[in-house]
């Protein structure tokens, strides 16, 4: 069968584009060397692929490779270095991509040139569309508008004997992190993923040097990432939102946002300064501005506090140079905002607490730059953050709460997948939910929702636990709501803003 593989995945090739045709022949026999063959058996058959047949090819391939020897363990990592290697036989070299991108960008539009590259990525198989499409995803409706949710199943949980090794493994410091430029094209190794089939499109921001690429996770459309191509850490300032604006003025299809820039309210990666972006409006971006005000000397800056579980900020004008000012006013004030009465600190015993996290967006002729103040202190009460999932909604969602989250799109844990399903399973049953290892954190939760039902049974079970998971991740914001939607909370949230003029 290897020698159908190679056939179908050259044809594959040639129907994404991926293979010019003048590349074929040349493709065909980096395949052969890459599986040890020496030649290409003849066929009277005209072999074609179709898209979703890429995951069935690979696998066999895969198969034959361990089989073979040129697998050391059959397992999902090695597996995942394997399959990029073989998918980056097909790839053209960055320069051809870089150019390709750069004609569509100046010829025919900026969304002309992501539609390519997104393309690619996709056709790569550096976004894997087989893992994705079984990400669980729904919406919930809350008084906040349509909160969407996932179950992220597309990163792949490691075997044992892969976590053993990657612990034994030489540690490596090249490339520093996720985000570097010298990922492009890097085979990987059992601690770091192959990217063989990765691809970079230098951007200049803010007359600096920054990458532009997609998440192969790809949490909702589109989904960028812009990174700086220096490993420097995040940090946000008057820089930031420069930036921030630049990039929109460059790809006006696209928001971009960046996670704050301290531990807890901060996002995943703040070693290396980068952003997420992409084609797609969230929750809040569509949340209305409930209370508008104006800062003294910025009258032409419209301002308000939006109708949202955190804590925003939206400044809309049509010069950005205007609605940077602010936003700097306005940083500057809350970076050494404290208002006891409120339990907002600017620090304690000289640990900083306040930041932002922003988002900019272009709207009609009008740019927009939403504010979200965060504070990440932490108590007896609450040691992984006052302003953090509170334990009670652990069983949910424990993990701090980055830019994706702040939006409105829940990000939630592998393991609800096959907790739901026991879950549905007791309750339809009536078992005791205290009474089992796993079930035993979400009794609470249960026993707080059933009596909202007037009947709970196999033909709205379903929807009923989504409908309850998507309305715990409406607390899990609240929570991280630095001004609670109390009237103390938005009193305290009004002196703030007041305290800008």
């Amino acid at each position: 069968m290897i020698q159908t593989y190679i056939k179908k995945l050259v044809s594959y090739g040639v129907q994404t584009g991926l293979v010019p045709q003048e590349d074929v022949i040349f493709t065909t026999n980096r395949l052969l060397e890459l599986f040890g063959l020496d030649e290409l058996e003849d066929s009277d058959t005209d072999v074609t692929m179709r898209e979703d047949e890429l995951e069935e090819v690979l696998s066999g391939m895969l198969d034959y490779a361990f089989e073979k020897g040129l697998m050391t363990e059959n397992s999902i990592v090695y597996r995942d270095l394997f399959d990029t290697k073989i998918m980056s036989m097909l790839m053209p070299r960055p320069s051809e991509v870089i150019r390709r991108f750069t004609e569509l960008y100046e010829n025919v539009s900026p969304q002309a040139a992501t539609d390519y590259y997104y393309k690619l990525s996709r056709d790569s198989d550096y976004i894997r569309r087989y893992r994705i499409c079984k990400d669980q995803k729904w919406v919930t409706s809350t008084k906040y508008g349509d909160l969407d949710i996932t179950i992220n199943l597309s990163k792949p949980e490691k075997d044992p004997k892969a976590i053993a090794a990657a612990k034994n493994a030489r540690q490596s410091g090249y490339p520093k992190c996720l985000l570097c430029k010298e990922n492009e094209g890097y085979a990987g190794r059992i601690n770091h993923p192959a990217r063989q089939n990765h691809r970079i499109i230098p951007v200049t921001i803010n007359n600096s040097q920054w990458g532009f690429q997609y998440s192969p996770y790809v949490y909702y459309n589109e989904h960028c990432i812009v990174f700086n191509s220096q490993h420097v850490p995040m940090k946000i300032d008057h820089a930031a939102f420069c930036k921030l604006f630049d990039f929109v003025k460059q790809f006006p299809h696209y928001f971009v946002g960046s996670n704050a820039d301290l531990p807890i309210v901060g996002g995943s990666i703040l070693s290396h300064d980068h952003f997420q972006g992409g084609r797609y409006e969230f929750a809040m971006a569509k949340a209305p501005v409930e209370r508008s005000f104006t800062v003294a000397g910025y009258e032409d800056v419209k301002a308000g506090i939006v109708n949202w579980p955190m804590s925003v900020i939206r400044l809309q004008a049509a010069d950005t140079d205007r609605i940077i000012a602010l936003a700097d006013v306005i940083l500057e004030k809350w970076r050494s905002y404290t208002d006891e009465t409120a339990f907002i600190f600017a620090e304690t015993e000289g640990e900083p607490h306040n930041t932002i996290t922003p988002i900019a967006r272009k709207r009609g002729e009008l740019y927009e730059l939403d504010l979200v103040l965060r504070n990440n202190i932490t108590t007896e009460e609450h040691p992984l953050g006052v302003y953090h999932p509170h334990a009670k909604l652990h069983h949910i969602k424990k993990e701090n709460i980055g830019l994706i989250e702040v939006m409105g799109l829940a990000v939630l844990p592998a393991r609800l997948k096959e907790e739901m399903a026991l879950l549905k399973e007791a309750i339809l049953t009536g078992a005791d939910l205290r009474a089992d290892q796993v079930l035993a954190k979400h009794a609470d939760w249960v026993e707080e929702f059933k009596p909202k039902y007037e009947q709970i049974d196999a033909s709205n079970i379903d929807q009923i636990i989504q409908e309850e998971i998507g309305l715990v991740f409406m607390e899990v914001l609240e929570d991280a709501g630095v001004y609670k939607r109390t009237p103390e909370g938005q009193e305290a949230f009004d002196r703030f803003v007041t305290s800008l003029s």
